[in-house]
């Protein structure tokens, strides 16, 4: 064979029988012809003969030669065939293999072991641990190569036999990988541990599909994408033992869908279900800590985009028998314990709680508890659940007090009143509570606990009540209580997840049900439930067995029939009518006087010729179901099935004051009130039910199969490895019961042996047509499906072409998927490639067109700010000049006026003192001296000399006191310069904006001159003409105007109607600049002392500051529209000409400026 196939093309019946690869890579066979000397017999009786391509014929012993490397007594090993003989090199492995094989101990188990010799009919195999043992040849199953230890699907073993399969989960057990692929099937091996399989990681690679190994996220994605893809509901159904991990696997299932399909906020709500649904519908059993005692029917739905809108919860079976009695070892429903262990201070108060084993139903199994597990914090998360679900804080109070009521029921006792055994209740304190958690009168509940009222025609007949009877009628009402309980709070789930207007059509329901079940004694649970599981594997027959073979039939493919076995037998037995079991428990049920005793010899005298059925002694019968057989005991089969409630009850009940009591009552009443099917009403009593517990459960197990029927089924099958709950024990006989139970290897034997992919011709040529070369469109849709087949070189045996689909051997439809998504995504690419080169030319004309229009605006922009610049700098150093030099003349004038009034009152009085000194000198006689001097007295000089002294003190004085006025007056300065700062830029700002709007007006006058010489005029234009001057272009405007004539006169109307408006806009701006200016300059006066007026001048300031922003936003507005009109009258003309006149008048304009 000198084709090398890649991983997807490989499939085991596609290969020769005496052939098959090691690996994906290599081209070198395996000789499959090399057997150990096991007979062709054995190898059919071990199921493997037909389906295995190491199943050619067997060569005989005569036949047969020595090796060199052989053992002595060793069995010989068959020489290859002549056109073989190549392929020499795997001799040594062949040898190998054909010693290895599994015995079978007398414990049950199988253990590989080595082959030593064979002589006739036996065999010496040597055992692992060294043990040499001699056995019957025939009972040999031959064992895989070591090649296949682990493979991650069981179809890719060579030899399908329990032992191979048994080993393989067990391989992968032992290395936590504990999802196995059986055909169509998952396998799920409880580790009883955590395992690192599961988080955000682990979502990822499932959902980019880097990741193909099994898992629950494998196919939920699948599930999700058929979904989306086929637009047909999906299933996914888990079944398996108590304790093999159902409700695990279906949380995880839910959680991989809610990443998926979130972002709403209802994913989060459904997930919070769990908590809520596990601990009112779970409880410990023998054999699992958190066994579902209630089967669950999970339909998530989806909108248009994938994503999740809401879900329905349906419940089936709820084991009320639990409620009030345990077997020892196990517990009652968790939220009885989690409410006596996590309720708060105030909460135990209100409902009078006890610890748990002060109650008769939780202390009659003497378990209180699970090792491991926190039932106050699991009663915290109940709550925080119930809250997210938007149950409100009174509904939950409502929740805990029938809760407490319940288990008060059970404490409630009665004594005898008198000789014939009739009883009343004990008025103590259970009576009491629990007459208070439900609002009732404590009377009208011992009236009800121990009398009945038989209304005999139109006679009501007071009956007193047993012990029995009132024990029971006790039980009945707490039974009855909390199964309206439950039904309810399913009832409030279904109300917050509800999908209203957003359905779509589009779910995945997730089936979580109880699966096949055989104890030492099995009663009326067991019955129901594995009548449950037999239609369960009808519909897991139907869709992969029955219907599978029957396409293949009707499509006309070259297919050989494979028989499996069917249960239809069995369910026959359950349902025919009206001699089925469930028809003659429910016919023995409407006897009064019927007994469990005379329901087991009914059954064995109409069965006893079914050959499911087999009668035993006493009450004791046995059903042969698909799974095994079951041998069932009678005992309280009529009780459960009639499950009544006296309408006592139901009266006491909807006396309640508390709104759940009456809701249950309700409930009931309207039940009882539905179409009786066959004679089920008892005459003299009145029950809560008028449809037994077997007939309702029956027809919604028909309602469950009919949906089902409608969706495309998934099937995870759970598998527990031991009874005690280990990590890592791994006990071969249950697991291989619950293989058989579940039909795992008639999976695989029929699932490698057919196309498990079929896809429509037009659908296969739609979805990959467009991968072929050739041109397609006149071309049928089985033409173009054989087209690409024979392009992608699928081999033949992988598929075949029927009437209307195509088949496909497993992993084919695989390669063509991700030819085409690489196809996809390579077209992506390119057009990615070819928009993003078609944006950058795009962006790069844009961004050239906006540089040069943003250089011509930034240097006109430019050009302005400069000249203003310079015109302002200017003008304030003139201004500066003036004020510098006015107040240094100020200040000089008034010191030297100060300078010489000080010194002209200084030499004034100086005169006079001397001048009255010397009147007095004349009247005493002084005279005068030869040399004309006059003589003064030295007292007259002294006198003199003061005075000069303190007139120098004064006149320091004088000039200190001008220092102090020198400083403050420079004060005074400073504080001047900051205010004609802030006038400075309070003046600059408002400059601007009046820039900014006069340039937009100026901008919109040329523009509509420039426009209007373009329309009027094709003749160039002169670059020193000063056609930008608004005077001279109104003036050209006007006469052109008068000059036009005609069409063209009419024409230019608008042009002139929106010249007077841009000329009105003008005249309107000058008006309110000089108005605004003058007043601005006013005010600085005022500010300055120049000018006198009894105003503010700071607030009158900000108030002609408003006054323009008002003006200036209005005009602005109006100039916006004026030329929004005027840029719509312009439209009319080409972008051509439009483009090569601004062209123009930006040069003009440039030139002009410069």
């Amino acid at each position: 064979m000198s084709q090398k196939l890649s991983p997807s093309m490989q499939s085991l019946k596609s290969l020769p029988a005496d052939y098959r690869f090691d690996d994906e890579n290599s081209s070198i066979p395996r000789k499959g012809g090399l057997r150990n000397g096991v007979s062709g017999q054995a190898d059919t009786a071990a199921g493997d003969s037909e389906d295995s391509p190491y199943s050619g014929h067997g060569v005989s012993l005569e036949e047969q030669s020595l090796t060199d490397d052989v053992e002595p007594g060793a069995a010989p090993m068959p020489l290859p065939h002549s056109d073989e003989r190549r392929w020499s090199d795997t001799s040594a492995y062949a040898r190998k293999k054909i010693l290895q094989s599994w015995v079978q101990l007398p414990n049950g188990n199988w253990e590989l072991g080595k082959i030593l010799s064979t002589s006739g009919e036996t065999s010496v195999v040597s055992l692992p641990e060294g043990k040499v043992i001699k056995v019957i040849s025939e009972t040999l199953v031959p064992a895989n190569p070591d090649i296949l230890d682990g493979v991650d699907d069981l179809m890719q073993l060579s030899y399908l036999n329990e032992p191979s399969v048994l080993y393989n989960l067990n391989y992968r057990y032992n290395q936590d990988m504990i999802y196995t692929k059986a055909g169509p099937v998952l396998v799920a091996v409880n580790p009883f541990k955590e395992v690192p399989l599961y988080g955000n990681r682990y979502i990822e690679a499932y959902r980019k599909r880097s990741d193909d190994s099994p898992h629950v996220y494998a196919i939920a994605d699948t599930a999700i994408r058929e979904m989306i893809r086929d637009e047909v509901n999906q299933s996914i159904i888990i079944s398996g033992e108590s304790g093999a991990g159902k409700t695990e696997t279906a949380k995880i299932a839910m959680q991989y869908l809610a990443a998926l399909g979130g972002g709403s906020g209802i994913e989060y709500e459904i997930l919070k279900t769990n908590p809520i649904l596990e601990a009112f519908g779970n409880a410990k059993t023998l054999r699992n800590d958190n066994s579902s005692r209630f089967g669950k029917l999970i339909e998530i739905h989806f909108s248009e985009s994938g994503k999740i809108s809401g879900a329905q919860v349906q419940t089936f079976l709820l084991e009320k028998s639990r409620v009030v009695q345990c077997a020892e070892g196990e517990r009652s429903y968790h939220i009885f314990y989690q409410l006596c262990a996590g309720a708060s201070p105030a909460l135990r108060e209100r409902l009078n709680l006890t610890s748990a084993h002060e109650y008769k139903y939780l202390g009659q199994s003497n378990c209180y508890s699970i090792n491991g597990v926190d039932d106050a914090e699991r009663f915290h998360s109940v709550k925080e659940a119930l809250d997210i679900v938007h149950v409100s804080k009174e509904d939950q109070e409502s929740v805990f007090a029938m809760l407490a009521a319940v288990l008060w029921l059970g404490n409630v006792s009665f004594t005898v009143i008198d000789n014939e055994n009739h009883v009343e209740p004990v008025a103590d304190e259970s009576l009491s509570t629990v007459a208070k958690l439900i609002g009732c009168n404590i009377n009208e509940l011992k009236l009800s606990l121990s009398k009945r009222n038989m209304r005999v025609g139109k006679d009501t007949i007071v009956q007193k009540l047993t012990l029995p009877q009132a024990n029971d009628a006790r039980d009945a009402l707490a039974k009855s209580i909390y199964s309206c309980l439950f039904d309810w709070i399913v009832e409030q789930i279904n109300k917050s997840l509800a999908v209203g207007k957003r359905r779509t059509g589009r779910s995945i329901s997730i089936l979580d049900i109880y699966g096949f079940e055989s104890f030492d004694k099995n009663s009326f649970e067991q019955f129901c439930i594995n009548y449950a599981n037999e239609r369960l594997q009808q519909h897991f027959n139907r869709h992969l067995f029955k219907l599978e073979q029957e396409e293949y039939i009707q499509d006309g493919i070259d297919w050989t029939r494979v028989d499996f076995e069917d249960n239809q037998d069995c369910l026959s037995l359950f349902e025919k009518k009206p001699l089925g079991l469930l028809s003659l428990l429910d016919e023995e049920s409407t006897f009064p006087n019927g007994t469990d005793l005379t329901l087991a010899n009914k059954l064995k005298q109409h069965l006893h010729s079914n050959s499911c059925f087999r009668g035993d002694r006493e009450k004791l019968f046995t059903v042969v179901h698909y799974a095994g057989e079951v041998t069932y005991e009678t005992t309280g089969f009529l009780e459960k099935n009639r499950d009544l409630l006296h309408l006592d009850s139901i009266q006491l009940l909807s006396s309640c004051s508390c709104h759940l009591p009456q809701a249950f009552a309700s409930s009931m009443l309207m039940q009882s009130e539905k179409p009786v099917v066959g004679p089920l009403y008892k005459a003299g009593g009145a029950d809560s039910q008028r449809l037994s517990v077997a007939t309702k459960f029956k027809g919604q197990l028909f309602q469950l199969m009919q949906r089902l029927g409608n969706t495309t089924p998934h099937f995870i099958r759970c598998v527990k490895p031991n009874n005690v709950q280990s990590p890592g024990l791994y006990e071969q006989g249950l697991v291989l019961q619950q293989l058989r139970c579940c039909g795992v290897l008639e999976v695989v034997r029929i699932s490698r042996s057919g196309f498990p992919t079929r896809v429509t011709h037009q659908k296969f040529a739609r979805r990959y047509g467009f991968l072929l070369v050739e041109n397609i469109a006149d071309k049928d849709p089985l033409s173009v499906s054989v087209a690409i087949l024979h392009q992608f070189n699928i081999l033949p045996e992988m598929y075949q072409v029927g009437y209307t689909k195509l088949f496909f051997r497993t992993g084919q439809i695989g390669v063509l998927e991700d030819t085409r998504n690489r196809t996809l995504h390579g077209i992506l690419r390119v057009q990615s490639s070819f928009r993003g080169y078609q944006a950058r030319c795009h962006l790069k004309e844009l961004k050239m067109g906006i540089s040069i229009l943003q250089s011509f605006v930034r240097g006109e922009k430019v050009r302005k700010e400069f000249a203003e610049l310079r015109r302002k700098h200017r003008a304030a150093a003139t201004i500066q000049k003036q004020v510098k030099s006015k107040i240094a003349r100020k200040q000089y004038k008034s010191i030297t006026d100060a300078s010489v009034l000080i010194q002209s009152a200084i030499r004034g009085c100086l005169v006079r003192r001397c001048s009255g000194d010397l009147r007095w000198l004349k009247s005493v006689g002084t005279k005068p001296n030869e040399s004309g001097e006059v003589l003064v007295k030295a007292s007259v000089l002294s006198d003199l000399q003061r005075r000069v002294l303190k007139s120098e003190a004064a006149l320091r004085e004088k000039e200190e006191e001008n220092d102090i006025l020198q400083q403050r007056l420079q004060q005074y300065e400073n504080r001047w310069s900051e205010y004609e700062t802030k006038m400075k830029s309070m003046e600059e700002i408002w400059q601007k904006q009046m820039r900014s709007l006069q340039s937009s007006l100026s901008i919109a006058k040329k523009s509509l001159a420039v426009e209007d010489s373009a329309r009027n005029s094709d003749a160039s234009v002169n670059a020193s003409d000063a056609a930008t001057d608004w005077d001279s272009s109104s003036n050209q405007f006007k006469s052109q105007t008068s000059n036009g004539g005609g069409a063209r006169q009419r024409q230019q109307q608008p042009m002139s109607a929106g010249l007077s408006v841009i000329g009105r806009l003008a005249e309107e701006f000058e008006q309110r600049a000089q108005v605004f200016g003058d007043d601005a300059k006013f005010l600085v006066e005022v500010k300055s002392g120049q000018v006198e007026a009894n105003l503010n001048p700071e607030r009158e300031l900000r108030r002609l500051k408003q006054m323009f922003e008002t003006w200036k936003k209005d005009y602005g507005g109006r100039l916006r529209e004026t030329k929004m009109i005027l840029s719509k009258l312009g439209s009319e003309e080409s972008s051509g000409s439009m483009e090569k006149v601004k062209r123009k008048w930006w040069g003009r304009r440039n030139s002009t400026r410069y």
